[in-house]
C-alpha cells in the first residue's frame, strides 16, 4: 500500500541514531527515499561517543526493510564541501528533493574542559550546520519546481532558557533559538514558491546524546541544571518515534499550510 509521501526524497542530517534514525524510517514508510549523513566519528570537546558508520549502515537497512531506498555517506555538518558530496550523491541518484530535515546536534554535559572550543563546536554544528545543510540542498529543493518542506530539530531550550554555568549549554540555547530566526527568514523568503519551513522543539528524547554515562552524571547531580528540568505531563523523557510521527505530518501535504511556525514537542516542558 503506498504512503501519502510516496515517490518523495529526504535529505536527513544526524541520521545514524536516534530522531535522525526514526525519521529516516518513519518517512520511508510513508514511501520516501533518504539521503542520509552523520559524522561517524567522536567530537573532542563532547564526553560522549557520536553516532558510527555501522549504525548509519543499520538506519539504511531498515529504510530498506521498509521497501525504500537509502543514500548514506560520512560528513560533518560543519564541513560543506564533504556534506555536499553526500548530497550531491544521493541526488543524482535519485533525481529529486522534496524534504529536509536539519537534526545533526551535539551538547557536552557538564564537566567543561576547554569553554572556547565547546562553545564554539556547539555553535559551528548546530547553527552553522544548519545553515550548510541548507546551502547544499535548498538548490535542488528550489529547482524540483513542487514546493517542499524544511524542518529544523530545534529544542526546548530553544523556546525557553534554563540556568547554566556551562559553554556548551549555553551555546546549545543559543543556537537552537538562533534556529527559529534562520528558519522565519527562509520561511518568508521561500513562501511564493510552495517551500515551508518550521522548526521543532523536543523535550528530552531517547538517543545517543541522552542515553550515556555523561547524562547519567548529569542527571545524578543535584545542582545541574540538567536534573531539574521537568516536563508538564507525567512523562519524563520522549522516544524518537513520538517526534518522528510529528514531523511525518509537518512534511505531508496534511499541513500544506504550515509554515514560519516553532512547534512545541515538548509535553509541556515550555510552560512549567
Amino acid at each position: 500500500m503506498a504512503g501519502k509521501l510516496e515517490g518523495r526524497v529526504a535529505f536527513i542530517t544526524g541520521a545514524a541514531r536516534g530522531q535522525g534514525r526514526a525519521h529516516a524510517v518513519r518517512l520511508a514508510r510513508e514511501g520516501v527515499d533518504i539521503i542520509g549523513v552523520d559524522i561517524c566519528a567522536d567530537i573532542p570537546t563532547m564526553n560522549y561517543p557520536c553516532g558510527t558508520w555501522e549504525e548509519l549502515q543499520e538506519t539504511a537497512a531498515l529504510v530498506e526493510k521498509e521497501g525504500r531506498r537509502a543514500v548514506v555517506g560520512r560528513a560533518d555538518v560543519r564541513d560543506q564541501p564533504a556534506l555536499r558530496a553526500v548530497f550531491d550523491q544521493g541526488h543524482e541518484t535519485f533525481g529529486r528533493l522534496d524534504i529536509i530535515i536539519a537534526n545533526a546536534g551535539i551538547l557536552r554535559l557538564g564537566d567543561s574542559r576547554d569553554p572556547v572550543a565547546e562553545w564554539q563546536d556547539t555553535i559551528d554544528i548546530l547553527l552553522t550546520g544548519t545553515f550548510n545543510t541548507v546551502q547544499v540542498a535548498l538548490p535542488a529543493l528550489r529547482a524540483g519546481g513542487r514546493g517542499g518542506s524544511i524542518v529544523f530539530t530545534s529544542s526546548s531550550a530553544g523556546l525557553k532558557g534554563t540556568a547554566s554555568e556551562e559553554p556548551s549549554a549555553q551555546a546549545y540555547t543559543t543556537a537552537k533559538r538562533g534556529l527559529v530566526g534562520y528558519m522565519q527568514v527562509l520561511a518568508n523568503q521561500y513562501a511564493a514558491e510552495w517551500i515551508r519551513v518550521n522548526t521543532i522543539h523536543p523535550t528530552g528524547v531517547v538517543s545517543g546524546m541522552t542515553m550515556n554515562e555523561a547524562m547519567a552524571a548529569a542527571m545524578a547531580n543535584a545542582d545541574s541544571n540538567i536534573s531539574s528540568m521537568q516536563n508538564a505531563l507525567p512523562i519524563p523523557i520522549l522516544q524518537p518515534t513520538d517526534i518522528a510521527n510529528a514531523v511525518a505530518f509537518l512534511v505531508s501535504d496534511e499541513a500544506k499550510f504550515i509554515t514560519g511556525i516553532a512547534w512545541p514537542l515538548d509535553a509541556g516542558f515550555s510552560v512549567r
